[in-house]
């Protein structure tokens, strides 16, 4: 296949006179839960653009977010240790074997770090002279305007501008257009990191796609994915759903009751209902494991439970995972092994009790030796590694395999039809 033909417009790195100057780089390095670092993949994947950067002389200063510390409600801002950037750093210090710093800003309680002070002119004099190899500032969204409107929004744009003389967006995956990874690029020169122009190829592959073409798609939040799940429905040949999204559609298209299911979404999947009445792209996986109760599994209070027995009124229990005999049912592996591009954004089942399920779909998957597969995002890929481990490394060295790093990114690009519509890509066109 062809590379995307409008990769060029992006202003790229590798066009960059970046000698002697301090470059910002916006990377998603979002891989830390409870103070630990789950899955590094994220981290390796940019330091392609790290590596570039230094080489060319370049000074490098790194900022990603770390969860949602934000409280949406009420605004206020908690910066606690297990949502720091420490573990990253201390993950690159190790593989890097450099000295990275981490500037000590302060933190106010309800509202975060108010305040670029200038004692970060102190950490960037210490990089020019090599002293050390690294700055990477504190978990971004610890700052007051990177998720908010108004002047703290403007401040914080203009501060984080006047310490580079460069910006780099290395971050597939943080697709919203924050401070960081949007208004930044008006006051400096701005430039798509190597691992943000290989994304943006590759999700040419999956708008532009061989067919058949069939996408696998499992998550807990309908809400916030009917739109991208919609238009991912126009383009693919067929669609396969999971987890609580495929509870919902099955509430809503059989009128029964799930457990965890709520009204609203129920409401909201009528539509896709009445779209695939017509169309009939959507396969349904026969055959799901149901539960007593939301958690581990419990002998004598799980069971298996069949799709074709559903009738309008009846009512489950919690519907946890994909039972794996579903993906040995002859009807779903024949669609499986005639695409030639399968899309997986999928955990079949709720981790970490029930992984049964994806570990079954990613085997049957890996079965068709001919199709492009394209895996994505950081939940897909982490339990990937953990219920197959041996797929997954196989796939690292598979040119007809690849591993987005960013699955809600990939969603958007399919709602808005481009990779560049997206915002912050948006931001790096060449004018």
């Amino acid at each position: 296949m062809s590379e995307i033909k409008t990769t060029p417009t992006l202003r790229l790195i590798q066009e960059a006179d970046i000698k002697d100057k301090v470059v910002l780089i916006r990377v998603d390095h979002n891989t830390v839960k409870k103070g630990k670092i789950k899955d590094a993949s994220r981290i390796d994947a940019s330091l392609g653009t790290l590596f570039n950067i230094v080489s060319r002389g370049g000074k490098p200063i790194l900022m990603t977010h770390v969860g949602r510390p934000r409280d949406k409600r009420t605004g206020k801002i908690d910066c606690l240790p297990d949502r720091s950037v420490d573990p990253v750093v201390t993950y690159l210090e190790k593989k890097l074997r450099i000295k990275i710093e981490i500037p000590a800003f302060t933190i106010h309680p309800e509202i975060g770090i108010s305040n670029i002070d200038r004692s970060i002119f102190a950490s960037i004099l210490r990089l020019r002279e090599g002293t050390i190899g690294a700055v990477y500032l504190p978990n971004i969204r610890w700052f007051q305007g990177e998720q908010t409107d108004g002047p703290e929004r403007a401040r914080l744009a203009r501060q984080l501008a006047s310490m580079a003389g460069i910006y780099v967006n290395d971050a597939f995956g943080s697709w919203r257009p924050h401070v960081s990874t949007f208004d930044i690029t008006k006051y400096l020169p701005s430039y798509a990191g190597f691992l943000l122009q290989e994304e943006i190829k590759n999700l040419e592959k999956v708008l532009n796609p061989t067919r058949p073409f069939l996408a696998i798609v499992a998550g807990t939040k309908y809400d916030t994915k009917i739109d991208p799940l919609k238009e991912l429905y126009k383009r693919v040949d067929r669609l396969v759903l999971g987890g609580v999204m495929y509870n919902i559609f099955l509430c809503a298209k059989y009128g029964v009751k799930i457990a965890g299911v709520p009204k609203e979404d129920i409401d909201l999947a009528q539509e896709l209902v009445r779209l695939d009445k017509e169309k009939g792209k959507i396969v349904e996986l026969p055959l799901l494991v149901e539960s007593e109760n939301l958690g581990e599994r419990k002998k004598g209070k799980i069971k298996t439970i069949a799709v074709k027995n559903f009738r309008k009124g009846d009512s489950y229990n919690y519907i946890l995972d994909a039972d794996p005999d579903s993906f040995h049912d002859k009807t779903i592996l024949d669609i499986i092994q005639s695409a030639k591009t399968i899309l997986v954004n999928a955990v079949m089942g709720l981790i970490p009790h029930f992984r049964e399920g994806s570990k079954a779909l990613y085997k049957a998957v890996d079965g068709n030796r001919q199709a492009l597969k394209l895996y994505g995002g950081g939940d897909t890929i982490e339990e990937l590694k953990y219920s197959c481990p041996g797929i997954y490394m196989k796939g690292l060295d598979n040119p007809k395999c690849y591993y987005f790093t960013g699955g809600g990114t990939v969603l958007k690009a399919l709602e808005e039809g481009s990779p560049f519509k997206i915002g912050p890509v948006e931001r790096l066109l060449k004018r």
